[in-house]
């Protein structure tokens, strides 16, 4: 039988909360003032499981409240496939996602079935979502899916045509959690605290599903705000954000004193989604003496590459993840090997963490995975120890010069650097 993706969610209907110090007694989510042990979200979360029983897609309305967290696990934990999307998304994109995915049903949060942001007269099944722990009405746990089975469909922006849906097997995200959580000593220890959308891999896979599958806990801050964000980091070991967070967070620790003192206190914190500029990072580590470390990845692979919490090096987005293959190749398709940061090549990854293909799409993701690689269209450079920097998109990034392959980036670093 396949090991369940999320072992701390006890079965609801013994989970009393009587025995202090178990992890299903324990905070598991927080958004605001609300909060869910793991007891209290299994109870939640088998309502759900109930209600979405034999159907094979869900779409879910991914706000930034703790229904979603509930929707989410309830179709991971049923084998159902989740499809969150963006409710401030316009009507035009989330009608495309829900033609697109043809769900059974879509689950949103409590009062939200006449919100409008599914249009009406459409055929699509709504459930509201409780977060509210209500009466089991299902045996629990249900039978673990196979590993392979589709989890997520993500739907990536794209630079062409709409927006596609990666299909992300149950295997690559429980790979993905497993390989960071090591890179990045996480346990069911920390405490996590991010105010990411939870319709990206970056918030809903790293910044939720992982402290769940892990035992750890979550606090979302949503909307954004770098006295609140820093308040919550003050009880806690981990902060997840963008680039343009850290640095309003610098911005604000410059000035106040509470604020660079929470983010001197975290054990570990992490940026993603977009390079880290090397002006944002400084002033963090010149306000509270911290460094930063940074990670890589898409949504068709999740994180393949990470810097170890023991051996942060700035500027890197760190060495691939234990069991992730990746390789860079030049114009010709030749491997191009481990140097000092002289050369420059375009990112190959295979591996555990890369998705199924792309939601009835063969073409598109034959165009991605020509040969068995994901070929990312991202340029980078490596050193002697296997640590990346990420120079830019193969596409729109990198410059010829003088008979030298150039990333932008490296060109933005300089000029943020310079005094004028």
């Amino acid at each position: 039988m396949p090991e369940p993706f999320l072992p701390h969610l006890t079965n609801p209907e013994n989970a009393t909360g009587a025995e202090t110090g178990r992890v299903s007694d324990r905070m598991a989510v927080r958004f605001g003032d609300s909060s869910l042990t793991f007891a209290e979200l299994a109870r939640a979360v088998a309502v759900v499981t109930a209600e979405i029983e034999g159907m094979s897609r869900v779409g879910i309305l991914a706000f930034e409240q703790p229904e979603t967290a509930v929707a989410v696990v309830a179709a991971l934990a049923g084998g159902v496939c989740a499809v969150p999307f963006n409710p401030r998304a316009g009507p035009r994109e989330i009608q495309h996602v829900l033609h697109d995915s043809t769900p059974d049903a879509v689950l949103v949060p409590r009062g939200e079935a006449d919100s409008g942001l599914i249009a009406s007269g459409t055929s699509i099944r709504v459930i509201e979502v409780d977060a509210r722990p209500g009466e089991v009405r299902a045996s629990w746990p249900p039978p673990e899916p196979d590993p392979r089975s589709p989890a997520l469909i993500m739907y990536t922006s794209g630079t062409t045509g709409p927006p596609k849906g990666a299909v992300l097997p149950r295997s690559a995200l429980s790979f993905d959690i497993d390989a960071l959580a090591e890179a990045w000593e996480w346990t069911s220890a920390d405490r996590l605290v991010h105010a990411l959308p939870l319709y990206h891999v970056h918030g809903l896979v790293l910044g939720l599903l992982a402290p769940l599958r892990l035992g750890a806990q979550v606090h979302h801050t949503a909307p954004f705000d770098p006295h609140s964000t820093a308040e919550a980091l003050a009880d806690a070991s981990m902060l997840f954000a963008v680039p343009t967070m850290y640095r309003r967070l610098a911005e604000a620790a410059s000035a106040d004193e509470a604020v660079a003192a929470s983010l001197r206190g975290a054990r570990l914190l992490v940026s993603g989604s977009a390079g880290l500029p090397a002006s944002v990072r400084e002033s963090i580590e010149t306000v509270c003496g911290r460094k930063v470390a940074e990670r890589y990845g898409m949504t068709e692979t999740c994180i393949t590459t990470a810097v170890p919490a023991r051996a942060l090096r700035p500027g890197t987005v760190g060495p691939p993840l234990p069991g992730v293959e990746l390789q860079l190749v030049d114009d010709t398709g030749s491997k191009i090997p481990t140097s000092d940061h002289s050369s420059v090549g375009e990112i190959l990854v295979r591996g555990p963490s890369v998705f199924l293909g792309y939601l009835d799409q063969p073409d598109a993701t034959a165009c991605l995975i020509p040969d068995g690689w994901v070929h990312t269209g991202d340029m980078a450079s490596r050193d002697e120890d296997g640590y990346l920097r990420i120079l830019g998109r193969k596409a729109t990034d990198l410059i010829s010069s003088g008979g030298f392959r150039i990333g932008a980036g490296e060109i933005e670093e300089t000029l943020e650097d310079h005094p004028a």
